[in-house]
Protein backbone atom coordinates (compact mmCIF):
# COMPACT_ATOMS: atom_id res chain seq x y z
CA UNK A 1 0.00 0.00 0.00
CA UNK A 2 1.84 3.25 -1.07
CA UNK A 3 1.33 6.49 0.85
CA UNK A 4 -1.26 7.85 -0.93
CA UNK A 5 -3.67 4.71 -0.98
CA UNK A 6 -3.37 4.36 2.54
CA UNK A 7 -6.23 5.52 4.47
CA UNK A 8 -6.79 9.28 5.67
CA UNK A 9 -7.37 9.49 9.26
CA UNK A 10 -10.66 11.53 10.42
CA UNK A 11 -9.46 11.09 14.00
CA UNK A 12 -8.90 14.71 14.95
CA UNK A 13 -12.24 15.92 12.75
CA UNK A 14 -14.08 13.48 15.06
CA UNK A 15 -12.56 14.58 18.34
CA UNK A 16 -12.68 18.69 17.14
CA UNK A 17 -16.44 17.91 16.58
CA UNK A 18 -17.20 16.19 19.97
CA UNK A 19 -15.49 18.43 21.74
CA UNK A 20 -16.42 21.87 20.08
CA UNK A 21 -20.00 21.13 20.41
CA UNK A 22 -21.78 24.42 21.01
CA UNK A 23 -18.89 26.63 20.29
CA UNK A 24 -18.66 29.31 18.07
CA UNK A 25 -17.09 28.02 14.70
CA UNK A 26 -14.35 30.71 13.56
CA UNK A 27 -13.71 31.42 9.58
CA UNK A 28 -10.25 29.64 9.01
CA UNK A 29 -7.61 30.98 6.51
CA UNK A 30 -7.88 27.67 4.54
CA UNK A 31 -9.93 24.85 4.67
CA UNK A 32 -7.42 22.59 6.25
CA UNK A 33 -7.45 24.67 9.81
CA UNK A 34 -10.64 24.69 11.97
CA UNK A 35 -11.09 26.87 15.05
CA UNK A 36 -14.01 27.14 17.34
CA UNK A 37 -13.84 29.67 20.21
CA UNK A 38 -15.77 28.69 23.75
CA UNK A 39 -15.47 27.82 27.47
CA UNK A 40 -14.56 24.53 28.90
CA UNK A 41 -15.80 24.80 32.52
CA UNK A 42 -15.68 28.39 32.64
CA UNK A 43 -12.23 28.77 30.70
CA UNK A 44 -12.27 30.32 27.55
CA UNK A 45 -10.75 28.49 24.95
CA UNK A 46 -9.70 28.76 21.11
CA UNK A 47 -9.56 25.09 20.36
CA UNK A 48 -7.33 24.67 17.01
CA UNK A 49 -7.31 21.19 14.11
CA UNK A 50 -5.08 20.78 11.26
CA UNK A 51 -7.41 18.25 9.16
CA UNK A 52 -6.82 16.57 5.92
CA UNK A 53 -7.79 18.81 2.69
CA UNK A 54 -7.98 16.29 -0.46
CA UNK A 55 -8.67 19.34 -2.47
CA UNK A 56 -5.16 21.32 -1.15
CA UNK A 57 -3.17 23.30 -3.82
CA UNK A 58 -0.22 21.74 -2.44
CA UNK A 59 -0.62 18.00 -2.99
CA UNK A 60 1.93 17.19 -0.48
CA UNK A 61 -0.51 18.84 2.36
CA UNK A 62 -3.29 17.14 1.32
CA UNK A 63 -3.75 14.40 3.73
CA UNK A 64 -3.42 16.33 7.04
CA UNK A 65 0.60 17.66 6.93
CA UNK A 66 1.31 20.32 7.89
CA UNK A 67 2.42 22.90 5.34
CA UNK A 68 2.59 26.69 4.30
CA UNK A 69 -0.74 27.51 4.32
CA UNK A 70 -1.43 25.41 7.57
CA UNK A 71 1.76 27.21 9.24
CA UNK A 72 0.79 30.43 8.39
CA UNK A 73 -2.93 29.80 9.41
CA UNK A 74 -2.27 28.71 12.73
CA UNK A 75 0.44 31.45 13.43
CA UNK A 76 -2.41 34.11 12.82
CA UNK A 77 -4.94 32.56 14.66
CA UNK A 78 -2.65 32.45 17.56
CA UNK A 79 -1.72 35.88 16.93
CA UNK A 80 -5.08 37.13 16.41
CA UNK A 81 -6.03 35.58 20.34
CA UNK A 82 -3.08 37.45 21.11
CA UNK A 83 -4.19 40.68 20.35
CA UNK A 84 -7.60 40.38 21.00
CA UNK A 85 -7.10 39.17 24.84
CA UNK A 86 -3.63 41.54 25.30
CA UNK A 87 -6.12 43.64 28.00
CA UNK A 88 -7.42 40.69 29.63
CA UNK A 89 -6.20 39.81 32.60
CA UNK A 90 -7.53 35.93 32.00
CA UNK A 91 -6.33 34.84 29.10
CA UNK A 92 -7.98 32.29 26.70
CA UNK A 93 -6.65 28.76 26.71
CA UNK A 94 -4.94 27.33 23.21
CA UNK A 95 -6.30 23.79 23.05
CA UNK A 96 -4.29 22.09 20.26
CA UNK A 97 -5.78 18.84 18.90
CA UNK A 98 -3.20 16.68 17.14
CA UNK A 99 -3.68 14.40 14.52
CA UNK A 100 -0.76 15.48 12.29
CA UNK A 101 1.42 12.70 9.89
CA UNK A 102 4.22 14.87 9.05
CA UNK A 103 5.05 18.34 7.58
CA UNK A 104 3.92 18.85 3.91
CA UNK A 105 7.54 17.10 2.32
CA UNK A 106 7.75 18.47 -1.18
CA UNK A 107 9.97 21.10 -3.66
CA UNK A 108 7.71 23.38 -3.89
CA UNK A 109 6.86 23.44 -0.53
CA UNK A 110 10.84 23.70 0.71
CA UNK A 111 11.30 25.85 -2.21
CA UNK A 112 8.33 28.78 -0.83
CA UNK A 113 10.16 28.72 2.95
CA UNK A 114 8.35 25.41 4.60
CA UNK A 115 10.77 26.11 7.50
CA UNK A 116 9.68 29.62 7.57
CA UNK A 117 5.75 28.52 7.68
CA UNK A 118 6.52 26.29 10.33
CA UNK A 119 8.32 28.71 12.30
CA UNK A 120 6.07 31.45 12.60
CA UNK A 121 3.04 28.67 14.11
CA UNK A 122 5.90 27.78 16.90
CA UNK A 123 6.74 31.18 17.52
CA UNK A 124 2.85 32.18 17.83
CA UNK A 125 2.34 29.18 20.42
CA UNK A 126 4.96 30.27 22.04
CA UNK A 127 4.56 33.92 22.29
CA UNK A 128 0.71 33.12 23.48
CA UNK A 129 2.21 30.79 26.56
CA UNK A 130 4.88 33.64 27.26
CA UNK A 131 1.94 36.07 27.18
CA UNK A 132 0.34 33.78 29.68
CA UNK A 133 -2.34 31.81 27.49
CA UNK A 134 -2.59 28.33 28.89
CA UNK A 135 -1.57 25.97 26.06
CA UNK A 136 -2.72 22.61 26.04
CA UNK A 137 -2.33 19.47 23.48
CA UNK A 138 -4.35 16.83 22.68
CA UNK A 139 -2.86 13.91 20.96
CA UNK A 140 -5.51 11.54 19.31
CA UNK A 141 -3.49 10.61 16.49
CA UNK A 142 -0.33 10.93 14.72
CA UNK A 143 2.20 13.73 16.09
CA UNK A 144 5.12 13.41 13.44
CA UNK A 145 8.18 15.48 12.58
CA UNK A 146 7.97 19.04 12.16
CA UNK A 147 4.14 19.13 12.11
CA UNK A 148 4.26 18.33 15.68
CA UNK A 149 6.76 21.08 16.53
CA UNK A 150 4.41 23.14 14.88
CA UNK A 151 1.06 21.86 16.12
CA UNK A 152 1.44 21.06 19.63
CA UNK A 153 4.52 20.81 21.04
CA UNK A 154 4.98 24.52 22.61
CA UNK A 155 1.73 23.35 25.18
CA UNK A 156 2.20 24.15 28.66
CA UNK A 157 0.74 20.49 28.91
CA UNK A 158 0.66 17.40 26.46
CA UNK A 159 -1.78 14.81 27.20
CA UNK A 160 -2.36 11.36 24.59
CA UNK A 161 -4.99 9.12 24.52
CA UNK A 162 -3.54 5.32 25.39
CA UNK A 163 -4.27 4.31 21.98
CA UNK A 164 -1.60 2.34 19.37
CA UNK A 165 -2.74 4.60 16.70
CA UNK A 166 -0.86 7.39 18.51
CA UNK A 167 2.43 8.26 17.86
CA UNK A 168 5.00 10.45 18.39
CA UNK A 169 7.95 10.43 16.67
CA UNK A 170 10.96 12.43 14.52
CA UNK A 171 10.38 10.42 11.52
CA UNK A 172 7.95 7.88 10.41
CA UNK A 173 9.78 3.78 11.57
CA UNK A 174 10.03 3.09 7.44
CA UNK A 175 11.45 6.09 6.95
CA UNK A 176 13.76 5.82 9.72
CA UNK A 177 14.89 2.69 8.83
CA UNK A 178 16.01 3.89 5.22
CA UNK A 179 17.73 6.48 6.58
CA UNK A 180 19.56 4.57 9.23
CA UNK A 181 20.35 1.68 6.62
CA UNK A 182 18.51 -0.62 9.83
CA UNK A 183 15.31 -3.29 9.34
CA UNK A 184 12.09 -1.95 11.63
CA UNK A 185 12.58 -4.72 13.54
CA UNK A 186 16.31 -3.31 14.12
CA UNK A 187 15.03 -0.28 15.29
CA UNK A 188 12.61 -1.97 17.51
CA UNK A 189 15.43 -3.80 19.54
CA UNK A 190 17.24 -0.13 19.69
CA UNK A 191 13.98 1.25 21.24
CA UNK A 192 14.01 -1.43 23.78
CA UNK A 193 17.60 0.04 25.47
CA UNK A 194 17.11 4.17 23.30
CA UNK A 195 13.81 5.49 24.88
CA UNK A 196 14.28 8.34 22.26
CA UNK A 197 14.44 5.80 19.57
CA UNK A 198 10.98 4.19 20.32
CA UNK A 199 7.60 5.01 19.09
CA UNK A 200 5.27 3.94 22.15
CA UNK A 201 3.65 6.36 24.37
CA UNK A 202 5.21 5.02 27.82
CA UNK A 203 8.57 5.72 26.41
CA UNK A 204 8.01 9.48 25.36
CA UNK A 205 6.70 9.83 28.56
CA UNK A 206 9.44 8.92 30.20
CA UNK A 207 11.13 11.76 28.79
CA UNK A 208 8.99 14.07 30.75
CA UNK A 209 7.18 15.16 27.55
CA UNK A 210 4.11 13.25 28.36
CA UNK A 211 1.44 13.72 31.25
CA UNK A 212 -0.58 10.82 31.92
CA UNK A 213 -2.14 8.73 29.42
CA UNK A 214 -6.44 9.00 28.89
CA UNK A 215 -7.79 5.57 28.73
CA UNK A 216 -11.02 5.82 25.97
CA UNK A 217 -12.87 3.73 24.68
CA UNK A 218 -12.84 4.84 21.28
CA UNK A 219 -9.65 6.88 19.95
CA UNK A 220 -10.93 7.11 16.57
CA UNK A 221 -14.47 7.72 16.87
CA UNK A 222 -15.19 9.28 20.81
CA UNK A 223 -18.27 8.16 22.78
CA UNK A 224 -19.67 10.21 25.01
CA UNK A 225 -18.41 8.97 27.98
CA UNK A 226 -14.61 9.45 26.04
CA UNK A 227 -15.54 13.26 25.56
CA UNK A 228 -16.04 13.77 28.97
CA UNK A 229 -13.15 11.95 30.89
CA UNK A 230 -11.21 14.10 27.88
CA UNK A 231 -13.03 17.63 28.87
CA UNK A 232 -12.56 16.51 32.88
CA UNK A 233 -8.72 16.45 32.27
CA UNK A 234 -8.73 19.71 30.34
CA UNK A 235 -10.65 21.14 33.18
CA UNK A 236 -7.74 19.59 35.58
CA UNK A 237 -5.24 21.13 33.55
CA UNK A 238 -6.24 24.34 33.39
CA UNK A 239 -7.21 25.06 36.98
CA UNK A 240 -3.43 23.60 37.16
CA UNK A 241 -2.05 26.03 35.28
CA UNK A 242 -1.08 28.89 37.13
CA UNK A 243 -0.41 32.57 36.48
CA UNK A 244 3.32 32.69 35.72
CA UNK A 245 3.48 29.20 34.96
CA UNK A 246 4.63 29.83 31.63
CA UNK A 247 8.02 27.82 31.02
CA UNK A 248 8.67 24.20 30.18
CA UNK A 249 10.87 23.31 33.13
CA UNK A 250 8.55 20.74 34.07
CA UNK A 251 9.96 18.35 30.94
CA UNK A 252 13.17 17.98 32.60
CA UNK A 253 11.53 16.00 35.13
CA UNK A 254 11.64 12.73 33.51
CA UNK A 255 13.31 9.59 34.68
CA UNK A 256 14.87 9.38 31.50
CA UNK A 257 16.38 13.34 31.14
CA UNK A 258 18.95 12.85 33.36
CA UNK A 259 21.94 13.68 31.12
CA UNK A 260 19.89 16.93 30.44
CA UNK A 261 19.54 17.70 33.92
CA UNK A 262 23.08 17.18 34.51
CA UNK A 263 24.42 19.06 31.51
CA UNK A 264 22.09 22.23 32.47
CA UNK A 265 23.65 21.75 35.55
CA UNK A 266 27.26 21.82 34.59
CA UNK A 267 26.60 24.68 31.79
CA UNK A 268 25.10 26.85 34.37
CA UNK A 269 27.83 26.14 37.11
CA UNK A 270 30.39 27.17 34.58
CA UNK A 271 28.59 30.27 33.29
CA UNK A 272 28.04 31.61 36.91
CA UNK A 273 32.27 30.87 36.92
Amino acid sequence: MTAQSKPISKRGGHWFDGLTAGMVTQQAAVPSLRIADGEVAGHACRVLLVQPDPDSHFPRASRGEVGLLEGYGLAAAIDDAIKTDADNPQKRALIAIVDVPSQAYGRREEALGLHQALAAAVSAYARARLAGHPVISLLVGKAMSGAFLAHGYQANRIFALADSGVQVHAMGKAAAARVTLRTEEELDKLAADIPPMAYDLESYASLGLLEPLVEVESAESPSTNDLGKVRSVLVDALNDIQPGDTGLERRLNGVNRGASRLVREQLRTQWEA
